[in-house]
Formats: structure tokens, sequence, C-alpha cells
């Protein structure tokens, strides 16, 4: 049973914060290379779920991690409140139509998570209900994985109560990152206790487990996330595909009628 009170949020002592650095880039570099081998054999999928508190790096974690993978074959959405549209049909309806097409890392900065955390908080839904969607949830990942070639990696980005106010702050004091600033944010705070329990619910309740991210310090989290999303890749083993023999000898007939 997972307990993230008893989990550290940052990188254990003596870690040495340059040499990690450039672990990173090596692995952000080996990431792009091995992304360009799943497009182009297009017959496996990734999907990556970044789910945390306020302020705990997701969409940072997306940018560095991600940072030398193309843009075709490369996809990030953020799931925010469902429209009307969406609330008419099952929570899972929206989540179905982005699930990534063989060949495609997709990345979900929040996810179908949030039908089980932010609506449980607020009471939205009951006990009863958060265990329909659990299962719900469960047998998504499980087809994904099972039925489409698809590996699911979720990641929880843990901060502390500290480091998150420090970054809250910095959206009202720093006028570059004004933007970020939402009032609601401060009051979600209030809720902590809560919706940690939440996430410990979702997290040992979960088939396909949770790597927890410790993100207090940014240049830690990239590592953690960078090395898990390499070794992933490195075990898909996409193959650029090579031309048959039946394409090549195509090509050398084409190739005589241009030469004539």
């Amino acid at each position: 049973m997972i307990k993230l009170s008893k989990i550290p949020t940052k990188a254990s002592k003596g870690t040495s914060k340059d040499d990690i650095k450039i672990k990173t880039t090596k692995l952000v570099q080996e990431i792009g290379h091995l992304q360009h081998a799943l497009y182009a054999e297009s017959k496996q999928a990734l999907l990556v779920v970044f789910q945390g508190m306020d302020a705990s790096g997701k969409d940072g974690a997306t940018k560095n991690v991600f940072s030398k993978c193309g843009t075709i074959g490369t996809d990030a959405y953020g799931f925010k409140r469902p429209t009307s549209e969406e609330f008419a049909h099952d929570f899972l309806w929206r989540v179905h139509k982005l699930s990534p097409a063989k060949g495609f890392i997709q990345i979900f900065n929040r996810s179908h998570y949030e039908d089980i955390l932010i609506q449980r908080v607020h009471n939205w839904i009951d006990n009863k209900q958060v265990k329909v969607r659990m299962d719900a949830i469960n047998a998504y990942e499980t087809l994904l994985e099972k039925d489409n070639n698809t590996k699911v990696l979720k990641f929880y980005m843990h901060i502390s109560k500290e480091r998150q106010r420090e970054k809250l702050q910095k959206r009202i004091d720093d006028p570059k990152k004004n933007w970020k600033h939402k009032t609601g944010d401060w009051e979600e705070t209030k809720l902590w206790l809560e919706y940690r329990k939440a996430y410990e619910y979702a997290i040992n309740n979960s088939i396909i487990p949770w790597t927890i991210v410790p993100v207090d310090q940014r240049w830690y989290r990239d590592f953690t996330i960078a090395t898990i999303i390499r070794d992933t890749l490195k075990n898909m083993n996409p193959q650029l595909p090579l031309l048959t023999e039946e394409d090549k000898q195509a090509v050398i007939k084409i190739q005589e009628t241009i030469k004539t």
C-alpha cells in the first residue's frame, strides 16, 4: 500500500545536479531517436500520463523530456473542465478519441483520472461511482496495452506542500508567469489532504502501476521521467522499416523507364 507521505519529494542527499543534468541531456536525445523509429515503424504506441497537484510541473516535464521528439508523431493534450457535450457522454468518451494511434506518443497533461480526483474531492460523485469509474479506467488502460499494442506509462508528480506554494506565489510575483495564475488554485490548496487521499486511492487501485516522481527539484524530475521513458521505448524496440526486395525491383524498373 503506497502512502505518499512516506515518499520523498526530492532527490536523495549527495545526488549531483551537474551529473544528473548531463545524463538527462543524453536521455532526451535518445528519446528523440527512438520516437522517430516508433513513428516510422507505426506498429506500436505510447501513452504518457502526467498527474499531480497544481504547479507540480506537468507542463515543464512535457516540454523538457520530449524536446527532441518530432512534432509529427508526438502530441500533448491538456485536460480541462469537460464541455457540455462531453458531460453528456460517459466520462471516458472524450478520452478514447485522444488515445494514441500506432506510431504515436500521446501525452496526457492531467487525464481520465481527473474524474475520480477533483469530482471525488468536491463530492460531486459518491464512493460507489468512484469504484465504477476506477474499474472502467483499469479496463480502458488494459484494453490499450493488450489489444492495441499501446504501452501506458503513468507518472504521479510528487510535490511538497511548501514547494507548491512557492511555485504558485511565483506566478503572482513574476510577470512572465502571471498568465498561469488562477485564484482557484489557491482555494484548492485548502483541500491538500483530501487530494492526497484521492491520489492514493487511484494509485493503489490501478492495475497498471504508477511511477511516483519527486518533483521539488526540476532537474531530478526530468531525469526520473526521461529514464523511464527511454527504457520503455528501448524495450519496445521500434525498428526503421527497410525496403523489401519487391520494392527495390519496382524502383529499378521505374528508373529504367526514366533513362529511356
